[in-house]
């Protein structure tokens, strides 16, 4: 999704200047002619992502719709444009909440520096706030990204789950982010800021599984060196987040029966029951109901885990979000990476957006991250996910093998279909090696529009070696065409 940048400036021509700028890199202009009308825009409907004020307007000064927009509790981060350098002038913007300053007239790449950092720092902001609410057990559902309408029911759901300790089951497709769920709802429950643990049920060993969960005195079995709380009790006063439940052995089934019907446990050794206060939630992959049709799993056990279900939405059925989620991605990973990613292009958000996702949002997610690791540019590029794009399929047929090449007869040879590549030439003979190493790298240039890391990745070369290759075969222009 391009980000939106708002110019506030009376001079159309500045206005003009600037948005050329920054529509060249990619970015969405909009306009204001005067500080009111930027204050209606940020704080009545549309917004922005960066705002460029400029300082000396007719009505009302730029420093004067600054503070206004502050006042008003718009945070949008704003780079302020004077023709008067002075310390003094840059010393108040600063002090009324600007993040930048720019001096008329300003160079393009300056600009664009500008508008870089200050997205960047919105990011990192965002993801220090997420990292601590989660870190305190304070997560919520405002912080879950996604407002289609298949979200907005999950948190509906969830809010009304959250006022009470009502035994909560999320299913759906793995990926989906059930485990984020499970977390808003305890962030947003009386519990918040209590302990939170979730347990994955299907990587439990299947010895170890009840002392996992309820704890062992010391002595009980052999290697039981000291005592161990268990999970149930780490998380007294808290959530415990059961992840594929379904997996759990029936032997475990009737074990953790008892301990939601009398709210205690019995630890492995131990002489005598615990109490405990925990709110489960639980979530799984497989159709629960299914399960107990098979055999697999306690009916009494689901009726006591299933009083509030919630279905989780797979991404395909939240087209409308993957926008959002990308954007979120790109800052957390930013901030991860040291990278400086603004967003995607708008043929990858349509590339992205129609592609089915099966692994759901952690699919995405990971797209996402080998994308930022890889990319070069400013916004994300189709070929920056070769995976999804198809670019990561080999070229059809494009190599006959040898023994091919030698069982067909020299007058069938001028039959064979032309490749992107060829290796033989009119007469049918082999090409050179140089010959057919240059028409590859160019072909790689044009398949990956220039893109030096990708190509080097595929050709199996480093990118000096690339970078002299280029040279050496003449083909910096059709590089510089392809960038």
């Amino acid at each position: 999704m391009a980000k939106t940048v708002l110019v506030v400036d009376d001079d159309p021509t500045q206005r003009r200047l600037l948005q050329a700028v920054l529509e060249r890199d990619g970015y969405a202009v909009v306009h204001a002619v005067n500080g009111g009308e930027a204050i209606d825009r940020m704080t009545k409907g549309g917004g922005a992502d960066v705002i460029l004020l400029d300082m000396i307007m007719p009505e009302m000064s730029g420093m004067e719709c600054l503070a206004e927009m502050r006042s008003a509790g718009v945070t949008t981060p704003v780079i302020v444009l004077t023709a008067n350098g002075g310390i003094d002038t840059v010393v108040k913007a600063m002090q009324a909440g600007a993040q930048d300053f720019f001096v008329k007239p300003v160079s393009p790449e300056r600009l664009l520096i500008g508008v870089r950092n200050a997205l960047q720092l919105t990011q990192l902001t965002a993801e220090v706030g997420r990292l601590t609410k989660r870190a305190l057990g304070r997560a919520s559902f405002d912080d879950i990204v996604g407002d289609g309408p298949a979200m907005r029911m999950v948190k509906a759901l969830g809010a009304r789950a959250a006022k009470s300790s009502i035994p909560v089951l999320i299913t759906g497709e793995s990926g989906v982010g059930k485990e984020v769920i499970a977390r808003a709802l305890h962030g947003a429950s009386e519990r918040a800021g209590k302990p939170f643990v979730a347990v994955n049920c299907g990587a439990l060993p299947a010895n170890l599984a009840e002392s996992i969960l309820f704890g062992h005195e010391k002595g009980a079995f052999t290697g039981a060196h000291e005592k161990t709380l268990g999970k149930f009790r780490e998380a007294d006063g808290g959530t415990l987040f059961l992840d594929e439940i379904g997996e759990l052995p029936l032997d475990l089934q009737v074990k953790l029966l008892r301990a939601l019907q009398e709210s205690e446990i019995d630890p492995v050794g131990g002489k005598r029951p615990v109490k405990i206060d925990v709110r489960i939630v639980s979530a799984t992959n497989r159709d629960p109901g299914q399960q107990v049709k098979d055999g697999a799993f306690r009916e009494d056990l689901f009726y006591r885990l299933n009083v509030f279900p919630i279905e989780a939405p797979s991404l395909r059925e939240r087209r409308e979000d993957i926008p959002a989620l990308i954007d979120h991605f790109i800052a957390r990973f930013n901030a991860e990476e040291g990278k400086r990613i603004v967003g995607c292009a708008p043929e990858t958000l349509a590339m992205l957006q129609a592609h089915d996702w099966p692994g759901n949002v952690r699919q995405l997610e990971n797209a996402v991250f080998r994308a930022i690791v890889l990319a070069d540019a400013p916004f994300l590029q189709p070929h920056d996910f070769p995976a999804i794009s198809g670019l990561a399929a080999p070229m059809p047929d494009s190599v006959p093998s040898a023994a091919a090449v030698a069982s067909v007869a020299h007058s069938d040879l001028a039959a064979l279909p032309d490749q992107p590549i060829r290796i033989l030439d009119e007469r049918g003979h082999l090409r050179t090696l140089e010959e057919i190493e240059r028409d590859l790298i160019q072909h790689a240039i044009e398949v990956y529009a220039g893109h030096m890391s990708e190509i080097a990745r595929r050709l199996g070369i480093g990118r000096s070696t690339l970078y002299r290759k280029v040279r050496e075969q003449g083909l910096e222009e059709q590089l510089k065409e392809a960038g």
